[in-house]
């Protein structure tokens, strides 16, 4: 199976601007795609194009990852309702170091084959407006841009508020080719459904100013079962970046994807065969409560976006959280997280803070129940003498008494009555702080 086929067995060919490009692909090429610099750190909507990168590379093409610093000070109207807030130069700069970071885990930037990471800002601050209007947009016409799809999506959601400053975004674009073309024998973009008319603005531009075959693939949007946008937690970006998403979110999104997407997600970024992933979907339909696809699917990606050592965070704080056994045997050690990381897990669960002369020293059921997560002294008693009471992930009788090294970086413990009742007990510096 050559990398065309791969791509749309795996369900990532979208459209083609033409129909050579699987003729073209049977010699190494040099591949684009952009990012776009709007925040610190790419997005779990990102990888898919990544992925693509990523395939292209492995089958020995040169492959570019353009961060549109220029691009990204006007922004682009496709899929948007609104003109977005522009970012100044800094800002640009700060997210492009962390784009960097987060392409250089998936992508291989050394070696004979690296991938090469540009920006436009570099070709475009220099270049002055009468530059730009006679040598660049003149080789535009008003009607074709109107028609792109993107902009017509545009200029209907927003009521025709659509700003010269958006409008213009297709020509830069266009000429990102047409200077990877000229500067890296760039020869194909590729890039999300959404894209297309950007993509092909470009390949008109390189065949009407070098009279030479430019090409473009495009790939679905990736939406879930339910038809929402893939990569949104609860609302929330999902963010490469273990600080901006913690690791343990990032493994629970994948873990918790539905039995109507993952074989599906699985074709999109796993680098495991077809015939691999056709496996896991028969050991789905057989064991569909032990969720094989998932638990592979968030270990690779986990695994892939934040190292082993992030993915076995991800796996302590998921045992630490749903009480499953860990490899070693017996209850997990929520002590092996960190404060952060356990705050961070835990944060939505009820909690309060006591003074720290209030926990050491004390039985662990009274400062439960002095905590607010029992009714009553009798009752914290009683649930911690039928081993239904937890400390850090380890069951204590009624006599256990708190130690100071129970306390995680000195701030903090993991309390749990039953199988599923979490309570993150905080130290203050005086008294009962409040809980939630």
């Amino acid at each position: 199976m050559n990398l065309l086929e791969e791509l749309r067995a795996r369900g990532l060919v979208e459209a083609l601007t033409d129909d050579n490009i699987g003729e073209a692909l049977k010699t190494p090429q040099t591949v684009y795609c952009g990012f776009d610099p709007s925040a610190r750190s790419l997005q779990a909507g990102n990888l898919v194009s990544i992925m693509v990168l990523r395939r292209f590379q492995l089958a020995g093409h040169k492959v570019i990852a353009l961060v549109g610093g220029a691009t990204g000070l006007i922004g682009d109207p496709s899929g948007k309702s609104a003109e977005r807030n522009m970012l100044t130069v800094e800002q640009v700069e700060e997210n492009k170091r962390g784009i960097r970071e987060n392409l250089a885990k998936i992508l291989d930037f050394d070696g004979p084959n690296a991938a090469i990471m540009v920006d436009n800002y570099d070709w475009y601050k220099s270049m002055s407006a009468i530059e730009f209007l006679r040598d660049i947009a003149v080789n535009f016409r008003v009607p074709q841009m109107l028609a792109k799809e993107s902009v017509k999506k545009r200029l209907e959601a927003s009521e025709g508020a659509l700003t010269f400053t958006e409008f213009s975004y297709q020509i830069l674009q266009g000429n990102d080719f047409l200077h990877l073309y000229d500067n890296f024998g760039c020869t194909m973009e590729v890039g999300g459904a959404d894209q297309w008319g950007n993509i092909t603005a470009g390949t008109d531009l390189v065949r009407k100013m070098r009279g030479k075959a430019a090409h473009g693939l495009t790939f679905p949007l990736l939406l879930d079962s339910s038809g929402r946008k893939f990569g949104k937690s609860e609302g929330n970006a999902l963010f490469m970046n273990g600080e901006m998403t913690s690791v343990y979110d990032w493994y629970q999104y994948f873990l918790r994807a539905a039995d109507a997407d993952v074989i599906r997600y699985l074709k999109v970024f796993s680098m495991r065969s077809l015939d691999e992933i056709a496996e896991l979907e028969r050991q789905m339909r057989e064991k569909p409560e032990a969720r094989i696809p998932q638990k592979a699917l968030a270990e690779e990606l986990t695994r892939l976006v934040h190292g082993e050592e992030g993915l076995k965070k991800a796996q302590e704080a998921t045992a630490a959280l749903f009480g499953a056994r860990s490899q070693r045997g017996g209850e997990p050690e929520a002590g092996n997280l960190s404060a952060d990381e356990l705050e961070a897990i835990f944060k939505d669960v009820k909690s309060a803070s006591l003074a720290k002369d209030g926990i050491v020293g004390q039985s662990v059921f009274s400062v439960a129940a002095k905590a607010g997560m029992f009714a009553s002294n009798g009752e914290a008693r009683r649930m911690a003498r039928q081993g239904g009471l937890s400390l850090n992930g380890a069951k204590i009788d009624e006599s256990r008494v708190f130690a100071e090294t129970d306390l995680v970086d000195g701030r903090l413990a993991v309390l749990k009555s039953g199988k599923k009742n979490h309570f993150l007990l905080k130290v203050a510096e005086t008294g009962i702080e409040g809980g939630n």
